[in-house]
């Protein structure tokens, strides 16, 4: 075979393998239209008649692999294609489900506060001023002690207990007989309790808020003044 044959051989397999895919990719599903189907057939068909019987086969198998490949490459980029938009939705709706927890954290934290605000408004409310009690000539422990029950808040009661039981269980007319100081509280001088009611010395009530005016002032609650009193064993 001359040069010039080996050249034509060359370029006719080529273009007989690119004529040849052209055919599978039509067999395949291509859009072409059937006219252009039957004209790129014809030419394979001519092309390939060229080219040696022994050669034709390799021909054929070289356009189906270069089809193949083809192929391939479509289905990877559709594939990446697919994946990337999956990646984009998924971030998406990551995104906007943290935004809703956050949003939901953040309203039952407002409702966990506004339940708290009303809960202390309505203890607040709750809890009976000094006033709301008749004057006794004398009372009993048990009787003090349901005063202070409706006078400080129920969470506080216990420790606000506890420190009347250590300063002067509960006896409203103790008096320390070497300091002076005196009533529930053992307020030295006893007389500061007047700041709340001219009765301080036969009044319990009178007593009673002002040793919680004390407390919540001086320490902001009875439980705050009850762990400086076991820190310190005074207030």
């Amino acid at each position: 075979m001359s040069r010039i044959s080996v050249r034509g051989f060359a370029v006719a397999s080529a273009t007989a393998v690119t004529a040849v895919g052209s055919v599978v990719g039509v067999a395949s599903g291509s859009t072409a239209q059937n006219n252009d189907a039957e004209a790129t057939a014809a030419e394979a068909a001519t092309l390939l008649a060229d080219i040696p019987s022994g050669q034709q086969a390799q021909v054929q198998t070289a356009s189906l692999t270069q089809q193949a490949d083809a192929q391939a490459i479509a289905a990877d980029a559709s594939a990446k294609k697919d994946a990337e938009e999956a990646a984009r939705k998924a971030a998406a709706e990551t995104a906007i489900a943290k935004k809703e927890a956050a949003e939901k954290a953040a309203k039952a934290a407002e409702e966990a506060k506004k339940r708290a605000a009303e809960e202390a408004a309505a203890s607040r409310s709750a809890a009976r001023d000094a006033s709301d009690f008749a004057v006794q000539s004398s009372y009993s422990v048990a009787q003090i002690q349901a005063m202070a029950r409706q006078m400080v808040p129920a969470g506080q009661f216990q420790c606000f207990s506890n420190i009347v039981d250590h300063e002067s269980d509960w006896n409203y007319r103790a008096v320390n007989p070497s300091s002076g100081a005196y009533g529930l509280f053992q307020a030295l001088p006893g007389s500061k309790m007047s700041s709340v009611g001219a009765d301080w010395q036969t009044n319990p009530a009178t007593q009673i808020k002002w040793g919680l005016n004390y407390m919540n002032e001086r320490y902001g609650s009875p439980c705050d003044a009850w762990s400086f009193w076991q820190a310190n064993h005074w207030y």
